[in-house]
């Protein structure tokens, strides 16, 4: 079996990584910072934007994908996925506005720790309880 929907949420999830490299590559070449942020606040917040997505989102897709494999219900998959993808862009766009509080950022990383805790119960459940969700 192929897993259908999280290869169509991790290719736009890529899609979004690859946006988020390309505002670090793009920064560092108009600013000629080489290595780390250069003591630039902005360089640093397109960091951690890229360095937190990079943290994250392997594991959850790792999750949707074995939830998937595991025979999980299409709806709850597609809805863990597009939570997931909205997070992310959430948490993206409110980070990389403010290195301080913002609704994105908050926001973001709030869903994307209860995606994570709902993939996470939903296998232990699937796992232990039922075989047929």
């Amino acid at each position: 079996m192929i897993p259908r929907i999280t290869l169509l949420i991790a290719s736009l999830h890529v899609l979004l990584y690859v946006a988020l490299a390309l505002r670090v590559v793009l920064h560092r070449r108009a600013h000629r910072i080489g290595v780390g942020t250069g003591g630039d606040a902005a360089m640093t917040r397109k960091v951690r934007v890229h360095a937190n997505f990079a943290e994250y989102v392997p594991l959850a897709l790792l999750m949707l994908a074995l939830l998937e494999l595991s025979g999980f219900r299409a709806g709850l998959l597609w809805a863990f996925g597009v939570a997931l993808l909205l997070a992310r862009v959430l948490h993206a766009i409110g980070l990389g506005g403010s290195a301080g509080y913002s609704f994105g950022r908050f926001g973001g990383a709030l869903l994307t720790f209860l995606v994570l805790l709902a993939m996470a119960l939903a296998g232990i459940w699937r796992t232990l309880v039922v075989h047929t969700l």
